[in-house]
């Protein structure tokens, strides 16, 4: 038994998992320390009990940003090691946050940050999680993605095993769509009975958040101020609309690989040649059409199932007029924040990432090979020992 009481090893007792999470958006480190019980039908119950976000500064981004476009194995390595410093430091204000002592935590769970990501063949996360255990004392579940991509998988998403076992609807078809630097959904039947699929959908918030620091000198659109005072150029968001990626079909998963400073550049060019005359508001505003066009287009080309609903997660869920712009392109299907049915949505992904260390623990598979394509159901992980 841990100092809390929660049972270290056997199925059907409550255990306390930290995750990790930092993603393609750059603005920091997400942690959340989540209780999870398996009860006697097989359901899976889940308690958030700490949620905090661990921002990193503007040397941080940027060593990371820089190693995603280039780097000498030097940069790589100590950028390894200073990361899991900084996940040990989330993890341990995150333990601080839920009133626990890092004792009555039975695993921590790290995503890492993905530098680089080309499914089905690799994928890379940096993030040293000997550094995490050394810090905090704690076994580790980390490289989560790697299992699912040498089993012929995207090894993404890989959210839907936590939308189908913790966010179904009881009576209908739902759509969770997560808004983090990447845009991805899932599919999930009522009653959480299967996935029909799951996949990324394109930008999230990777290329607004990239045009606004770049033209307004602001880490993102608070509020959705910018965008709600300008006006999209559709014809831009057509042209970026015919990329391949769009056009193929799931399992399909994509990032910063794609939707890099290139694509930000071709994306502001474009602007520049079909409206000289736009603003920054004007270019915020066509940056969140993209995003939301993008969706609806994605929607409408692989999803055939009936749903009812669309619940928004993530940083671009507090966007406003990102909000409304999915709402437009969705039509008529009903849009619904996260928060407004469970908690925080930007916990969301943490909370994911800390199930999937919990089914390492309880030897239980963590992807969806419907959603990734792998050839089969994998525990995913590999564990560093306290």
């Amino acid at each position: 038994m841990g100092a809390s009481g929660v049972s270290m090893s056997d199925s059907g007792h409550a255990r306390v998992v930290v995750g990790l999470m930092s993603g393609t958006s750059l603005d920091g480190i997400s942690a959340a320390a989540v209780s999870f019980l398996t009860e006697a039908s097989g359901a899976v119950r889940h308690e958030l009990l700490g949620f905090t976000q661990l921002s990193y500064d503007s040397d941080q981004r940027k060593r990371l940003l820089a190693a995603m476009e280039r780097g000498s194995a030097a940069e790589y390595c100590r950028l390894n090691f200073d990361l899991g410093h900084w996940l040990a430091d989330a993890a341990g204000r995150v333990v601080a946050a839920a009133n626990l002592e890092l004792e009555q935590v039975d695993a921590i769970v790290s995503h890492g940050q993905t530098l680089w990501h080309e499914a089905p063949h690799s994928t890379w996360q940096l993030g040293e999680s000997a550094v995490i255990a050394e810090r905090t004392k704690r076994p580790v579940v980390s490289d989560l993605r790697t299992r699912d991509v040498a089993a012929g998988g995207q090894g993404a998403p890989l959210v839907p095993i936590a939308d189908l076992l913790l966010y179904s609807s009881p009576a209908h078809w739902r759509l969770l769509q997560n808004l983090g630097g990447i845009g991805n959904v899932s599919v999930v039947a009522p009653g959480g009975t299967s996935i029909a699929r799951a996949f990324d959908t394109g930008p999230g918030v990777c290329v607004i958040d990239a045009v606004v620091r770049q033209l307004a000198g602001r880490p993102f659109d608070e509020n959705g101020v910018l965008a709600a005072a300008g006006r999209p150029v559709n014809s831009v968001v057509d042209q970026l609309l015919g990329a391949a990626y769009f056009r193929m079909s799931p399992p399909k998963s994509t990032g910063r690989e794609l939707f890099d400073a290139g694509y930000v550049d071709r994306f502001l060019e474009l602007m520049r040649r079909d409206a000289p005359n736009a603003g920054t508001e004007d270019v915020v505003a066509t940056a969140v059409e993209l995003t939301a066009r993008s969706i609806g287009d994605q929607y409408r080309r692989y999803i055939p199932e009936a749903a009812a609903e669309v619940v928004l997660s993530g940083g671009g869920a507090k966007n406003p007029a990102l909000v409304d712009a999915i709402a437009r392109a969705v039509a008529p299907l009903r849009v619904v924040r996260f928060d407004e049915l469970f908690y925080d949505g930007e916990a969301k992904e943490a909370v994911a990432f800390a199930l999937l260390g919990w089914l390492h623990l309880e030897a239980r598979a963590g992807n969806v090979p419907s959603a990734t394509g792998a050839s089969g159901t994998r525990i995913l992980g590999k564990l560093t020992p306290a």
